[in-house]
């Protein structure tokens, strides 16, 4: 653990990225950049929009040197900070009710509401809790971004967009359902999930906007739904996730994939724009980074950029921690399960952080 901490401490600009097959950390120094290089490779992270029109704005950080270190042991802290909610129950299912009078209404379809838990005095290890993080959760998109006393613990497991070649994938989620107690029980939780007309309906919604916004780019006629309502396990949940993909024209540009394609379906709704201006007007906190994506860019032009969802951020100048989680508000939804949802997704990072909710 002496060597990760000291390679964090001694740079300003840095991402760890979990590699379970190498059983390696792998660290990557980082230089910012005003635009895109085409030589090395990149880091990019691009925020949730502070407006529903507002040009997206990806920022760059070239990789100037990478290390590997094997998989620490993990020993658990002794931190162990109180979380306040921004929003009582109360006032989440009152604004949560008012989405849905817009769904009858006709605004929108579906909207991605969003909580916060936060500290305005957490005192933590970033490296320790995103160790911790990711042995509980085992996520496939597991990063830890420092970006001067600014950090993103991540542990995501959605895949917004892969490029290989010509060829552009997304995986958006939509439908939650709690690891059962039993085996029995997982199964049937599992089952329950895969058969919701509630879950499919969120999940068919944002496969829509998704293959709208893939035609905007796409050869003719190859934009595909090549899954649709699948299931995948994870530690702590079970998921319904599809799978988008399509064949792109030569010589198209990362900037123009993005302009077309952000912000993400999944973390905002149907349809996209209308359900942005609503999140922007109705949630208690600004979404920064949570909601936005980030990844690696390579030389050649293929990326792989997830969601930024399951993370906690953390300033370790001013000890300000917050957390987001949210769901899918649909006319099929009720309030208070959709809360319980919230708290679901919350768990791991509470655990993680030992964490406790003030009340």
């Amino acid at each position: 653990m002496h060597a990760l901490e000291k390679f964090e401490n001694e740079n300003t600009f840095v991402v760890f990225e979990w590699q379970a097959l190498a059983n390696t950390l792998k660290a990557y120094i980082l230089e910012p950049q005003h635009q895109l290089s085409t030589s090395a490779k990149t880091f990019c992270l691009i925020p949730f929009p502070t407006s529903e029109t507002k040009t997206v704005s990806p920022q760059y950080y070239q990789c100037v040197n990478e290390q590997s270190f094997p998989l620490p042991t993990f020993t658990d802290t002794d931190f162990s900070p109180l979380l306040l909610e921004a929003q009582s129950e109360t006032d989440y299912i009152a604004a949560v009710n008012a989405l849905k009078q817009h769904i009858q209404l006709g605004n929108i379809y579906e909207v991605n509401y969003c909580v916060e838990l936060f500290s305005k005095e957490a005192n933590i290890s970033p490296l320790h809790v995103f160790l911790k993080l990711q042995q509980l959760a085992n996520a496939p998109y597991a990063r830890l971004v420092k970006l001067n006393e600014q950090y993103i613990i991540s542990v995501s497991p959605e895949l917004f967009l892969k490029r290989q070649g010509l060829r552009l994938i997304s995986k958006p989620i939509k439908g939650t359902a709690a690891r059962g107690a039993t085996e029995a029980a997982d199964e049937q939780n599992k089952n329950d999930l895969r058969h919701s007309v509630k879950e499919q309906t969120e999940n068919v919604m944002i496969v829509d906007v998704t293959r709208n916004d893939f035609s905007k780019l796409a050869q003719r006629g190859s934009v595909a739904t090549d899954v649709l309502f699948g299931i995948e396990t994870f530690n702590t949940v079970h998921q319904m996730v599809s799978t988008v993909s399509c064949r792109l024209p030569a010589n198209l540009t990362f900037e123009q994939i993005i302009e077309a394609t952000y912000p993400i379906p999944s973390i905002t709704g149907a349809p996209k724009q209308r359900a942005t201006q609503l999140i922007l007007e109705t949630e208690t906190f600004k979404r920064h980074y949570y909601c936005g994506a980030m990844g690696f860019i390579e030389p050649n032009g293929d990326f792989e950029l997830a969601v930024i969802i399951r993370s906690i951020f953390y300033n370790a100048n001013t000890h300000f921690l917050n957390i987001g989680v949210g769901s899918a508000i649909t006319h099929l939804c009720n309030a208070k399960a959709e809360y319980e949802e919230c708290l679901l997704k919350a768990k791991v990072l509470i655990k993680a952080l030992n964490a406790t909710i003030l009340k």
